[in-house]
């Protein structure tokens, strides 16, 4: 048996060469050909760096409320949300400011790393922050 904790994963955030801005456990559930299939849990205010995906990404919020956010705007994730984002759109997401949120994540091909979301990207009103969609 082999027993890994969240700490110890790759890509968790304080670890040297993290993707993440705050606290957050990831849990790998599936890495091959390509696609990787990931549940990650993200503490309130935690998020990912800017990035994209060679073939794209999908999304499903399982718990908590979060935020999305691209060159056009941020929109607020709740429980069964599900997001698309395209080939090589440059995007984040995370936790709301105030809220734990969980997804499940499946990346498809390489993820190609950017820059840091900054407070002021992240605090950007969202589409659908009052609870109007």
């Amino acid at each position: 048996m082999k027993h890994v904790r969240p700490a110890d994963r790759v890509g968790t955030a304080r670890k040297t060469g993290s993707q993440f801005t705050g606290t957050v456990n990831s849990f790998l559930t599936l890495s091959a050909d390509g696609v990787i299939v990931n549940t990650v849990d993200f503490t309130p205010g935690a998020r990912t760096f800017w990035h994209t995906h060679e073939h794209g990404q999908i999304l499903q919020v399982l718990a908590g409320q979060g935020r999305v956010g691209t060159a056009e705007g941020v929109r607020v994730l709740r429980p069964g949300d599900t997001v698309w984002c395209p080939p090589g759109e440059r995007h984040w997401h995370g936790a709301g400011a105030e809220s734990f949120m969980t997804h499940t994540a499946i990346s498809l091909g390489v993820t190609s790393w950017a820059e840091e979301v900054d407070d002021a990207t992240y605090t950007t009103e969202a589409d659908g922050e009052s609870g109007d969609e």
